[in-house]
């Protein structure tokens, strides 16, 4: 029989999260069909492995988007309205980058700015985004940037129990 761990994070110890992303491929990414793109470019630098197609719950969102729900006083919206109407329910996919220290930053580099309108081209947002930062607060929403990926080793281990959860660990073997 398993023993149950001492915490949660015991389950996923071991991990050189310096090597992974998780990589959040957005409703707007899914709905224009860019998904298989927007991989073939990331694996182009990267390993991409564990793609999955997810239904986005209520409480993945909230807790992926901790941070804006914590300085949420700058945007025009009511962030929890508006990440439930821009992501709960829908579909996205997401898939694991692997590959050298460091690939957190190597696969966010790829994906530009944030607001597509100030994404250099050669990036997936400044070549691929269609939306602005401009746009989106005009229209009391938030802006469509087709993709997420982790910002470091530490939101690597919490992207991945958000989005895979610490029954899929193996898809982190070699």
């Amino acid at each position: 029989m398993r023993q149950r761990p001492a915490t949660v994070a015991e389950v996923l110890t071991g991990v050189d999260w310096d090597r992974w992303s998780v990589i959040l491929l957005k409703p707007d990414c899914v709905r224009r069909g860019l998904v298989d793109t927007v991989l073939e470019r990331i694996s182009d630098v990267v390993s991409v492995r564990g793609r999955m197609d997810v239904s986005v719950a209520d409480w993945q969102i909230h807790v992926h988007y901790w941070d804006l729900l914590v300085g949420a006083d700058w945007f025009e919206c009511d962030i929890p309205d508006c990440l439930r109407e821009m992501y709960v329910g829908r579909q996205v996919t997401i898939a694991l980058a692997h590959g050298p220290a460091g690939t957190p930053s190597l696969v966010r580099d790829l994906l530009g700015h944030f607001d597509p309108a100030q994404a250099t081209k050669g990036t997936l947002r400044g070549d691929l985004g269609t939306d602005s930062l401009v746009a989106a607060r005009a229209d009391g929403r938030l802006v469509e940037n087709l993709i997420h990926s982790s910002d470091d080793a530490a939101a690597a281990c919490r992207d991945f129990g958000t989005w895979y959860g610490a029954n899929r660990h193996h898809l982190l073997g070699p």
